[in-house]
């Protein structure tokens, strides 16, 4: 019997959309221009936990929008619906290429909700705080959207500065805060410390604080930053 003839015609590429959360919180006296400030969770972390983790921000005057990350990580016990499960802002293999290109993708889709929101809220300026996989979205994002951006607090992160390829003018208005655990063996501090070394020599403000904690993120953190924020007139 003669082997059945087998062709691949086409192969190809299409996008396939999901639905992002957000959540808009105004905090002060209603329509005053005042901060926009933008919260990106951790990895396997939602919009619902890290707004309960970052609720002592809210004490701060601000627009507060909270984003939830693109991608589902799937609830192996199957105990929870798809809306409470843990998220990540991006794919990861090892690859610097496919790190770049999905932190760019998730830049574009969040500054979408950045323009549509812009023209309906009365924000003077805006600040991105990032936390662990949140904190490096958070710090390529003020890199490459620095006009939007005024200061960039990454939190167990590291502030990859080579995505600038050297514009170094296009980002000396933009203040950065670092927070670290000296106790992270997630995430070294080490790295973090060598990127705030070189934003000030590039005649930056940068900010690295170590904190006695580890890879996480909890009410000292919050309180560093609500002190940071204070010091320069939030």
């Amino acid at each position: 019997m003669a082997e059945m003839r087998r062709d691949v015609l086409i192969s190809g590429k299409t996008s396939f959309k999901i639905e992002v959360p957000y959540k808009l919180i105004e905090t002060g006296i209603k329509e005053k221009k005042k901060p926009l400030i933008i919260y990106f969770h951790g990895f396997g972390e939602n919009i619902k936990t890290f707004q309960k983790t970052c609720e002592g921000c809210l004490d701060i005057e601000a627009y507060h929008l909270f984003i939830q990350g693109p991608y589902p990580i799937y609830d192996k016990s199957r105990k929870k619906n798809v809306s409470d499960w843990g998220r990540a802002w991006y794919l990861y293999d090892g690859n610097r290429g496919q790190f770049i290109k999905s932190l760019e993708l998730a830049s574009e889709f969040i500054q979408e909700i950045i323009d549509k929101l812009l023209e309906v809220i009365h924000a003077n300026r805006i600040c991105v705080i990032g936390y662990s996989m949140g904190g490096y979205l958070a710090g390529y994002f003020a890199l490459t959207r620095w006009k939007h951006v005024n200061e960039c607090i990454v939190i167990g992160a590291r502030i990859k500065t080579e995505v600038l390829q050297d514009n170094w003018e296009n980002v000396k208005h933009i203040k950065f805060l670092a927070l670290h655990g000296e106790n992270d063996e997630s995430v070294r501090y080490e790295p973090q410390q060598k990127e705030i070394r070189l934003l000030n020599e590039k005649g930056l403000y940068a900010k690295l604080e170590l904190l006695d904690e580890n890879h996480s993120f909890n009410k000292p953190y919050i309180e560093k930053i609500k002190s940071w924020m204070k010091e320069i007139d939030y």
